[in-house]
């Protein structure tokens, strides 16, 4: 009786982690979010696809991801080897904190409809970039953020502003209805 729990045990531990299957699961249904995901951050298409495909070697050779957060693992993989590739760094500015301020940013950052110009968001300096798709659009923490890029949370604080405030610069600029727009990713 002993012996049969002991080998049972071994078998349910193993179903709690994500397989390599489930990897080539979710990134073949989750193929046009996550390449887009890619694309945002590294604004360029062989780029992009180069970390997506790395992405799926890193999480096919990873075997103890908890299967319930593999898709989250999935991005944030695809997120990591964007940040290899561009190495984004932070652009340090004379003025304390962006002209927009922090009640704009959480309104702008909460409202439900919040949509962006595909293009605004591409001419996006790279550390704004990877700050604004990985805070706002894929909802990773300040203190996230900052251990991924290598920076301190009030650079992140300082790039989220400026990227913010270039978008709704760039959205008063223009305000074209026929825009492919980015939506917050789910």
């Amino acid at each position: 009786m002993i012996e049969q729990t002991q080998m049972q045990a071994p078998q349910k531990e193993a179903n709690v982690y994500a397989s390599r299957e489930d990897f080539h699961t979710i990134f073949n249904e989750d193929l046009r979010q996550l390449y887009h995901l890619s694309f945002l951050l590294t604004r360029d298409p062989a780029k992009a696809e180069r970390c997506l495909v790395v992405g799926l070697e890193d999480c096919v050779r990873e075997n103890r991801v908890f299967r319930e957060w593999a898709r989250s693992w999935a991005k944030r993989v695809i997120v990591q080897n964007a940040i290899r590739e561009m190495k984004p760094r932070p652009i340090h500015s004379n003025s304390r904190l962006s002209n927009t301020s922090f009640s704009e940013i959480e309104q702008l950052s909460s409202a439900p409809d919040r949509h962006f110009a595909l293009e605004a968001v591409l001419n996006l300096e790279d550390f704004e970039r990877f700050v604004f798709t990985m805070s706002v659009l894929e909802h990773y923490s300040d203190h996230d953020c900052a251990l991924l890029l290598g920076c301190s949370i009030r650079e992140i604080l300082e790039a989220r502003g400026r990227a913010f405030g270039k978008l709704v610069d760039s959205s008063q600029r223009s305000s074209s209805p026929g825009q492919p727009l980015v939506q917050e990713m789910k």
